[in-house]
């Protein structure tokens, strides 16, 4: 049997006895109208109204497309939408568990129901970055002649993981996260629509804020946390879903976190003081805390990525590779998992040594030209190569560093009225204590008072 989730068999049976169906499939949007979230993507003329024909009145018979944003944004869901709309099969595969032999048998049966029903496939493949180039490869002939419309979900950047002839055949549309004012109408729309809760209860504001902590932007994860505790409220005959009742039943601790209030800032203010005061058991504290209060994965590794430079810098180089890598881990793998990178990190960089001299530096740069003091490039260091130079005398008399002994030139750099400015002063902590002595050793042979 063909591999697809939503064949017509499928949803004709989805459609008679929705009950069984998860709250977050039942409440998928019928419509692009009823879409939350990516209003960048859903405006009058918008790719996504043509394809579903909403622009000429009638089915777009639209080109393959593929959608790159974070999990739960709503690819599998536009998808969805697109096939109702176009009155299409729409089957679904998983990049993780499908293969060329599967692909195949999408596509010969996408042209059999053309040929013989004349119905068309929207094909949804899901982490599309997970096949190999010879898998991509072919989906070519399919894409081509239009047998199906290849709607393709990553979350992965497509110019790295897509192969350039399936990207130049298809319509790359961005997903933004979504808000939580996306997430909390999603929760409300849900609690009364007939396809939902049916208003059988009701959700605090103290509960509903829990829930869109512990969604992080996820519309899936937060349908699926209110079905959990609708569920065991109605099962102890209660009329509200209670925060005790959530944290019983989602396993998340409410912590007293405002993602948008003071408390975000406080705790992440202590996160980053405590790498910097090397308290590394502290750190893991607030960073668990954040963790478990549903702050966004990003905004953790963008922290530590700055902390990295504010705080360590050159006492030890290997501290932003370590913070850009965890960032780039994070991206890619998400939570839970990322809380184990997350932590690797925060443990890495409190038990660096400190540095704040790169901070200092620039600080004092900064500060000089924004008073003014700059003036011009020095004659010989300006470009030489464009008709004309020689004749202004640029770039003559500027010495090749690696024509000389030790490849040091001692010449000026800086414009003249910042020759003697020194910006950066080394400590003696780290691998920095190593620049300390190379900073001040190639001074002097700028200056000519070295050999």
């Amino acid at each position: 049997m063909e591999p697809d989730l939503f064949t017509a068999a499928a949803e004709e049976r989805q459609e008679k006895d929705p009950s069984n169906s998860p709250l977050a499939v039942r409440m998928r949007p019928r419509t692009l109208d009823e879409v939350v979230g990516q209003q960048h993507l859903l405006g009058a003329g918008s790719p996504l109204r043509r394809l579903v024909g909403e622009a000429n009145g009638g089915p777009a018979g639209a080109s393959s497309v593929i959608l790159w944003g974070p999990p739960g944004t709503g690819k599998t869901t536009l998808a969805y939408v697109v096939s109702k709309a176009t009155n299409a099969r729409f089957v679904e595969l998983s990049a993780i568990t499908a293969g060329v032999k599967e692909v195949r048998t999408v596509i010969d049966g996408a042209r059999r129901a053309s040929g013989g029903y004349g119905k068309d496939t929207v094909l949804f493949l899901d982490e599309i970055h997970r096949f190999s180039k010879a898998q991509q490869d072919s989906l070519l002939p399919a894409v081509e002649n239009r047998w199906v419309t290849l709607i393709a979900a990553t979350t992965e950047n497509p110019y790295f993981s897509v192969i350039s002839p399936l990207l130049s055949r298809s319509l790359l549309l961005t997903l933004e996260p979504l808000t939580d004012e996306d997430i909390r109408a999603l929760l409300r729309r849900a609690l009364t629509d007939e396809r939902g809760l049916k208003g059988a209860v009701t959700l605090p504001d103290d509960a509903e804020e829990h829930l869109l902590r512990v969604a992080g932007g996820d519309a899936r994860r937060a349908l699926t946390a209110l079905e959990a505790g609708a569920g065991a409220a109605l099962a102890k005959k209660e009329p509200a879903i209670t925060l005790q009742t959530l944290e019983e039943t989602v396993n998340k601790a409410a912590l007293k976190y405002d993602r948008d209030g003071d408390q975000h800032y406080d705790v992440a203010s202590a996160l980053i003081k405590s790498i910097r005061g090397s308290d590394v058991d502290a750190a893991l504290h607030y960073l668990a805390r954040m963790i478990e209060a549903g702050e966004d994965p990003r905004f953790i590794a963008r922290r530590l990525m700055i902390s990295a430079s504010e705080d360590i810098g050159l006492a030890d180089p290997t501290a932003l590779p370590t913070a850009v890598a965890a960032a780039q881990a994070v991206a890619m793998i998400g939570f839970p998992e990322a809380a184990l990178t997350l932590s690797h990190a925060t443990i890495a960089l409190a038990l660096a040594p400190k540095s704040n001299a790169a901070t200092l530096a620039i600080g004092a740069a900064l500060e000089d030209v924004r008073k003014g003091l700059a003036g011009p490039v020095p004659p010989h260091l300006r470009d030489g190569h464009y008709k004309g130079a020689q004749k202004l005398g640029h770039a003559q008399g500027y010495v090749y560093p690696h024509d000389v002994p030790g490849a040091i030139a001692a010449q000026q750099y800086a414009p003249d009225a910042l020759k003697d400015r020194q910006y950066y002063t080394p400590t003696r902590y780290g691998t920095e204590a190593r620049y300390a002595d190379v900073v001040e050793m190639v001074r002097e042979r700028l200056r000519g008072t070295r050999e």
